[in-house]
C-alpha cells in the first residue's frame, strides 16, 4: 500500500526511514526459548488459521514434544553469534545502512529484535515516513501478510503519526531475479543432473483464502497459468513466476528443473509435490547429481540449512543419489544489497541516499 504525500513541501521535510522485516528465530537453542518462539509463531491466526480455542489446543499439543526436537535441530546450525537467520539479517541491515543516509532498522515478526524495538528506534530518529520491506519475495498470508499487518498494528499503536509505505512482493522483479541467478552462478557452473526449486509450503486452504476472486486458485485447470486478479496474492503463482524468470535468465532447459514445496505441518493437504518425497524419488529417475535452491528464503535458516542441506541431503544420498548441493540463499550477495538499496532509493528519492 503506497501512501500519497500531500505536497512537495511535506515531501521535502519528511524524515524517512527503512524497516526490514524477517520471520524470526528463537533467542537461543534452549528448549524454553524455542517453546516461546514456537508458541508465538503457531498462535498467529495467519499461520494456523483456526478459531482461537481450537488453535490454542492444537498448539498446546504441538508444544509437548516439538520444542525439544526443534531445539536439537537449531543446535546443529547455531552460529557463535546466534541464529543464522538473525545474524545474516543484521549483516544485511548493516550493509544497507552503509549505503543510505536514512535510518535502517531490522525487526522479526516473532521474537527478537522485535517490531516494537525497531519502531521505538525509528521514533528516536524522528522518522515520520517509513518504508517497510518484508524480506519475503512472495505473498503468503502466513509470512508476508502476517508481517505487514503486524507492523501496521504496532505502528498505529506506538507511532500513529508515522506514514507507512509497504514494499510490494518482488518475486519476479528483474533485479531480484538477477541477484538470485548471481547467487547461484558458481553452483550452476559446477554441473548438475537436475535443479530443484524448493519453496516453503503452505496449506492449500491458505491459497484459497488468499484468492480475491473466490473461484480461481486450485479450482481452475492450470490456474497459475491462466491470467486472473487472484494472482496478486497467490503464493503458488508467485513461486512459479520466480522459477520462470530464473530459468530464462540462467538459460536452464525445461527438462533439467522442477518445483516442490517443503516444511509442511499437520495432516491437511499442503502444496505439492512435497520436497522430501521428491528427494527420495529422484535417484530412481536417474538423477544422481542434484542442486537445490530455496528462493522463498532470502537468508539461510533452519529450513534451508537443517531441513534441506542436512536432512534433505541424507534422504537423497540414502535413496541412491551421488552428489547433493544446496545453493545458498541470497544472504549478503552484493546484488541483493543493491536490490534493497534500489527499493530504498525509489522511496527516498535522490536526496535520501
Amino acid at each position: 500500500m503506497f501512501i500519497r504525500v500531500h505536497s512537495w513541501f511535506d515531501f521535502l521535510h519528511m524524515n524517512k526511514g527503512i524497516l526490514l522485516v524477517n520471520l524470526g528465530s528463537p533467542d537461543s537453542t534452549a528448549v524454553g526459548d524455542v517453546r516461546r518462539y514456537l508458541n508465538e509463531f503457531l498462535m498467529d491466526g495467519r499461520v494456523i488459521d483456526t478459531p482461537w480455542l481450537l488453535r490454542r489446543f492444537v498448539v498446546g499439543m504441538i508444544l509437548i514434544n516439538r520444542p525439544k526436537e526443534s531445539a536439537h535441530a537449531y543446535e546443529k546450525i547455531w552460529l557463535p553469534e546466534g541464529s543464522p537467520l538473525v545474524v545474516t539479517s543484521r549483516r544485511v541491515q548493516k550493509k544497507l545502512q552503509g549505503r543510505l543516509t536514512v535510518p535502517v532498522e531490522l525487526a522479526m515478526r516473532y521474537q527478537n529484535p522485535s517490531i516494537e524495538s525497531a519502531v521505538r528506534k525509528l521514533q528516536d530518529a524522528r522518522v515520520d515516513d517509513l518504508l517497510v520491506i518484508p524480506l519475503f519475495p512472495h505473498y503468503a498470508m502466513s509470512s508476508y501478510e502476517s508481517a505487514v499487518e503486524r507492523v501496521k498494528v504496532i505502528v498505529a499503536k506506538m507511532a500513529p503519526s508515522i506514514k507507512t509505505t509497504i514494499q510490494p512482493p518482488y518475486y519476479d522483479a528483474a533485479d531480484y531475479i538477477a541477484a538470485l541467478v548471481a547467487s547461484a552462478k558458481d553452483s550452476l557452473a559446477g554441473g548438475y543432473d537436475h535443479l530443484l526449486f524448493s519453496f516453503h509450503g503452505i496449506p492449500e486452504r491458505h491459497l484459497r483464502k488468499s484468492d480475491t476472486t473466490g473461484s480461481h486458485c486450485l479450482m481452475k485447470e492450470n490456474c497459475c497459468e491462466v491470467a486472473s486478479p487472484a494472482h496478486a496474492t497467490c503464493y503458488r503463482a508467485h513461486c512459479f513466476k520466480t522459477v520462470a524468470a530464473f530459468v530464462q535468465l540462467a538459460g536452464i532447459p525445461r527438462e533439467k528443473y522442477s518445483v516442490s514445496f517443503q516444511s509442511r505441518l499437520g495432516k491437511d493437504p499442503w502444496l505439492k509435490p512435497y520436497t522430501d518425497f521428491e528427494l527420495a524419488e529422484f535417484p530412481q529417475r536417474g538423477i544422481k547429481k542434484l542442486l537445490v535452491i530455496c528462493p522463498a528464503f532470502v537468508s539461510d535458516c533452519l529450513e534451508t540449512i537443517e531441513e534441506i542441506n542436512l536432512r534433505g541431503r541424507e534422504t537423497f544420498l540414502a535413496a541412491g543419489g551421488k552428489e547433493f548441493a544446496q545453493i545458498p540463499c541470497l544472504n549478503e550477495e552484493p546484488k541483493w544489497i543493491e536490490v534493497l538499496e534500489k527499493m530504498a532509493g525509489k522511496f527516498c528519492g535522490s536526496g535520501g541516499l
